[in-house]
């Protein structure tokens, strides 16, 4: 009994499935058919609507790049500055070395001088 009762379920045949498949693209094209024409007025304002968003983002990623451009020259400029910061003296002749080297002989001899 038990098993007539779980074989009632019947699979569609090819032909079922081909028909109920007709029926929905059918049906899909029916919806389809009866929805009214785009109005011209509506179309331009959205039209209007995604120019003006679309140049918005133009606009915004415009900036954002200068911005990273700005910073990125900032960035260079201060490396520049940090290396100058940190770069020997130039080298001088051996003309002012001997000059330098007798100025400060001569302070010192007349700090000990002055004792």
């Amino acid at each position: 009994m038990e098993l007539e009762k779980s074989m009632a379920f019947k699979e569609p045949t090819f032909q079922e499935r081909a028909a109920l498949a007709a029926q929905t693209k059918q049906a899909a094209l029916d919806k389809l058919r009866a929805k009214p024409p785009a109005d011209e007025a509506v179309v331009a304002q959205q039209r209007e609507a995604r120019l003006a968003r679309e140049a918005a983002a133009a606009r915004i990623a415009a900036e954002k790049r200068a911005a990273r451009e700005l910073e990125k020259t900032l960035k260079k400029e201060e490396a520049a500055a940090r290396i100058a910061a940190t770069a020997p003296a130039p080298k001088l002749s051996d003309a002012e070395q001997k000059a330098i080297r007798d100025a400060k002989y001569a302070a010192r001899k007349n700090r000990v001088g002055r004792r």
